[in-house]
């Protein structure tokens, strides 16, 4: 089906082409028609694509063509004017900033979405509750077995899985987990996408991966308030000791009242100063249909009104 995407894409490029005089930067898209390409960090596809699609129906004479990469390839691509949209977990560094204003351009940074970071288990593992603490533990080597957190565990070594060692998801784990602190690299693996750790997941006992949780939605709840059923995903707590009262999982609502601890914010990366196509994406990204597609997805809308549902789990 991308195959055919792609061909339906350029066909389209070449009808307008056809159609306008080239104009002096060589770009024949507009607000609303053309074709571009964007990047999106990996651990963003799903929603990502169901946004695409959505966008695509509306608007017939515009067609978006996805990069799926690494956040640190999707900021290389808007760093090197390969493209003008980079959907990223984090905003551009000063030296970024510094890059694009020594060209005369004038980055945009617009937030669209909170997502949260989940942890996902087998499900065979018994225990559903942990401190960031103890993810920290982990992942430096501090703790190397399962025992070492719940002495009733029957599992061994623990095995911490994640995406790709340049995503956001391993960005974050050294940076807001671990404070700077390198990761341990014997009880680390990294896989190519997402889909990778939940299936590792699945069939390791002792597996933990950690994934962006729009992976995780189940598409057939239409409240966002129940994940994939093959794997658990952990209550998180940021006390000292993990309680059923003071952990969380990442449901839209802790992640709207912040008692979610590993939550982080997804930006629209924008740098087109011709308000091209890139500019009317990004736009529906943070437009009320857009937020909807988020709020639908599971993940927190930056300006979508949200109706919060507590959950109140057995």
């Amino acid at each position: 089906m991308k195959q055919f995407h792609f061909i339906g894409v350029c066909v389209l490029a070449f009808l307008i082409s056809s159609c306008q005089s080239k104009p002096k930067d060589g770009r024949l898209d507009t607000f609303n028609s053309g074709v571009v390409q964007i990047a999106a960090d990996q651990s963003f596809e799903p929603i990502i694509q169901e946004e695409i699609d959505v966008f695509e129906s509306l608007t017939p004479m515009a067609g978006i063509v996805p990069r799926y990469v690494t956040e640190v390839e999707a900021v290389n691509l808007l760093l090197k004017d390969s493209l003008r949209l980079a959907i990223t977990s984090r905003r551009l560094t000063p030296a970024e900033l510094e890059s694009f204003h020594s060209r005369r351009f004038q980055p945009r940074e617009i937030k669209i979405a909170t997502d949260g970071l989940a942890l996902i288990t087998n499900l065979n593992n018994p225990d559903t509750l942990i401190t960031v603490n103890d993810i920290r533990r982990i992942l430096t080597g501090e703790v190397k077995s399962w025992k070492e957190i719940y002495p009733k565990s029957r599992l061994k070594d623990i095995v911490v899985v994640f995406d790709n060692k340049n995503s956001s998801t391993v960005r974050f784990a050294i940076d807001s987990i671990c404070k700077g602190q390198d990761l341990y690299a014997e009880q680390v693996k990294a896989m190519t996408t997402n889909q990778e750790v939940i299936n590792y997941v699945t069939q390791t006992e002792n597996a933990i991966g950690i994934i962006g949780v729009n992976w995780l939605s189940d598409k057939n709840d239409s409240t966002g308030l129940s994940f994939n059923k093959e794997v658990h995903v952990m209550a998180v707590s940021a006390a000292d000791k993990a309680t059923v009262e003071n952990s969380f999982k990442p449901y839209q609502y802790y992640l709207y009242y912040e008692d979610y601890p590993l939550a982080r914010t997804i930006y629209a990366l924008l740098n087109d100063p011709r308000n091209g196509l890139s500019w009317g994406f990004s736009s529906f990204l943070a437009s009320d249909r857009g937020q909807r597609i988020i709020l639908k997805s599971g993940l927190l809308p930056a300006t979508q009104p949200v109706r919060i549902v507590r959950v109140k789990e057995e």
